[in-house]
């Protein structure tokens, strides 16, 4: 039942997200008004906006004028869903279970932003900063190995920016991964920090080799780095320590 418990929670919180994934990056706000049509402008009803249930009885219309709704937002919210009940059943119960779901809940939208917009909002990359340096003073974290997971994780990226800069005479990584970068350390420490940009590196070059064949711009295909990241965090949190053990022995 638990587990059913995190999923509906999780379906409302993928739905809050897609509002932040639409709105923040357009500088509006992701309080009101209420959700809209993209397409009519009508105001959706509170029926019309249950988390993945809505669109699949809607057929993936709009109710008002038939116009087609993007799979993005039953896919965010069913992407969300599936996340809580899966980190609930590797945390369990406990303080742990809600530091890794707000990290989770910022990791989603940062992401999916990245993507459509090339771009990491301050709110979400500052403000998980922060929030992650506060939650390492809950008991049972570790605040030292956060604060030195935000400032390597800044360190490092801001150092590889300036040197790549100085280098190629371009920028290669924009100011928003830096700040993400310290926003995950702040969550995951420095350990997971250095799994982080490992994990990031070949996801990275892996996804970058197939959007240079895929874009034939060769080296000047801009590629985001923000949902990499995101991904190598994730996996950083939960495998880091198996794979630091894994290289140590």
């Amino acid at each position: 039942m638990m587990a059913v418990a995190a999923f509906l929670v999780g379906a409302c919180i993928g739905s809050f997200l897609n509002v932040v994934i639409h709105r923040l990056p357009r500088g509006e706000s992701i309080v009101s008004p209420r959700s809209r049509c993209p397409g009519c402008g009508r105001a959706i009803r509170a029926w019309e906006n249950i988390p993945i249930a809505s669109f699949t009885v809607l057929g993936g219309k709009c109710a008002g004028c038939g116009g087609a709704i993007s799979w993005r937002y039953p896919a965010v919210e069913l992407l969300t869903a599936t996340g809580f009940v899966v980190i609930f059943l590797l945390d369990g119960p406990g303080i742990p279970l809600l530091r890794d779901l707000l990290f989770f809940s910022l990791l989603v939208p940062i992401a999916f932003i990245d993507i459509d917009h090339r771009i990491i909002p301050d709110e979400l990359s500052l403000g998980g900063l922060v929030a992650g340096l506060l939650l390492s003073f809950l008991p049972g974290a570790d605040w030292k190995g956060s604060f030195a997971g935000a400032l390597l994780g800044g360190g490092i990226l801001y150092a590889t920016a300036f040197l790549y800069e100085k280098v190629r005479g371009a920028e290669g990584m924009g100011g928003g991964d830096i700040k993400l970068l310290a926003m995950v350390g702040a969550f995951v420490g420095w350990r997971g920090t250095l799994t982080t940009i490992f994990f990031g590196a070949l996801l990275g070059a892996a996804g970058g080799i197939l959007a240079m064949r895929k874009g034939g711009e060769g080296l000047k295909t801009a590629i985001p780095f923000g949902p990499y990241l995101c991904v190598a965090a994730l996996l950083s949190r939960y495998l880091g320590g198996w794979f630091l053990g894994m290289i140590l022995i």
